[in-house]
């Protein structure tokens, strides 16, 4: 499979797992992360799925397309870990997170995606979901959407 070809099954997953999410999450309060923003694709879906949920962004660079940048108020740039930490010590709680911090390669992504894992679990309501394209540490594994490949994309239910 070409990377191109890689891309479009990581991305049609991405779309299918995120609507699959935003209805599983209807009855269960609390806020939308969307970590590592990019250009905003991802959170520009959030938003038209999930429009009466607030949608925390962290991010290290503000590198999102102008029609795609979150409200200041909600787009918390720096260090991950960090910004994770800020957002517990405000008494967030989320009920969803889509994680997407990685670089591409395997090892280094596995690595910063187990120790982000203890840093989302605090924020996270019973039952909420966290969708991932890397492994997460500490969340219930669960099958997502039938039209998502189990190894492409990932499910966890806190």
């Amino acid at each position: 499979m070409s990377r191109l070809e890689s891309m479009r099954r990581r991305l049609s997953a991405q779309i299918d797992g995120l609507n699959w999410a935003a209805n599983q999450i209807a009855d269960i309060k609390g806020d939308v992360l969307e970590l590592g923003l990019g250009n905003g694709r991802t959170f520009d879906h959030l938003r038209q799925q999930l429009p009466d949920r607030r949608i925390w962004v962290i991010d290290r660079e503000m590198n999102a397309h102008p029609s795609c940048v979150p409200p200041r108020s909600d787009f918390l740039q720096g260090d991950a870990a960090e910004m994770l930490q800020q957002l517990a010590r405000a008494g967030v709680r989320l009920a969803l997170v889509h994680y997407e911090l990685g670089i591409g390669v395997a090892d280094h992504d596995t690595a910063l995606s187990t120790k982000m894992s203890q840093h989302i679990a605090p924020l996270m309501v019973p039952g909420g979901l966290i969708i991932s394209q890397d492994p997460m540490e500490g969340f219930d594994p669960i099958k997502g959407p039938d039209s998502v490949d189990a190894k492409r994309y990932l499910f966890y239910r806190a």
